[in-house]
């Protein structure tokens, strides 16, 4: 990563995304399947052909609203409830630097925060829920932390990984607590949360290009 992230730099991010999430449905649909349900792959297999679509039909400018439309499209494609938080992710992102054409670190800070917190507040999710929530808060936290200690863009990328990968391993042991995974009960125990398992794989796809 460059200390300052042009717009075409968001497009090829969401673009590795999309095609690291495509990549990963069969995989994300068995881990939902052993928590009851089994959607997630599919859930986030239309997420991502909607951002594919919409990058491929949409110049960038301003990169808030840019990425505002992007959750737009998403939510239209996908309104189940993964569909919809990824969505909000999106849109509250955006909403933080709407009318940037560049972004600093200070603005990936700002918007992952938002992220976090529009996720928390939609899905009314808190940390040891066992959701996406316990991959996502640390990661921001871990993000907020590294760029204040001048650590670059691509160090500040792989911390925020490392910390959603320990958040997804250690809510792994517990029951999770919301929705139909919630049915489940203590079959739900020593289970990989679905929703932590497509963080890192966006994460890793964005941090890490060969990855995706």
């Amino acid at each position: 990563m460059a200390d300052t992230i042009q717009g075409q730099a968001v497009v090829a991010a969401l673009l590795r995304a999309s095609h690291a999430l495509n990549e990963n449905s069969t995989y994300l649909t068995e881990l939902d399947q052993a928590l009851g349900d089994g959607d997630t792959g599919i859930t986030l297999g239309k997420v991502a052909t909607a951002l594919i679509d919409y990058v491929n039909s949409n110049p960038v400018d301003d990169i808030g609203n840019y990425l505002a439309k992007a959750g737009m499209a998403v939510n239209k494609a996908a309104p189940s409830t993964l569909g919809t938080l990824t969505a909000t992710a999106l849109m509250r992102a955006g909403k933080e630097v709407k009318g940037q054409t560049e972004l600093s670190a200070q603005n990936l800070v700002t918007m992952f925060n938002a992220a976090d917190e529009g996720i928390q507040q939609r899905g009314k999710a808190q940390l040891g829920d066992k959701t996406v929530v316990d991959a996502l808060h640390p990661a921001s936290l871990a993000f907020a932390e590294a760029v204040a200690t001048g650590a670059s863009l691509q160090a500040a990328g792989l911390q925020a990984l490392r910390a959603a990968e320990q958040g997804r391993d250690q809510v792994t042991p517990l029951r999770s607590q919301i929705g139909r995974a919630s049915w489940v009960g203590e079959r739900t125990e020593g289970k990989v949360d679905p929703g932590c398992a497509a963080l890192v794989v966006v994460l890793a796809a964005i941090v890490l290009p060969s990855a995706a």
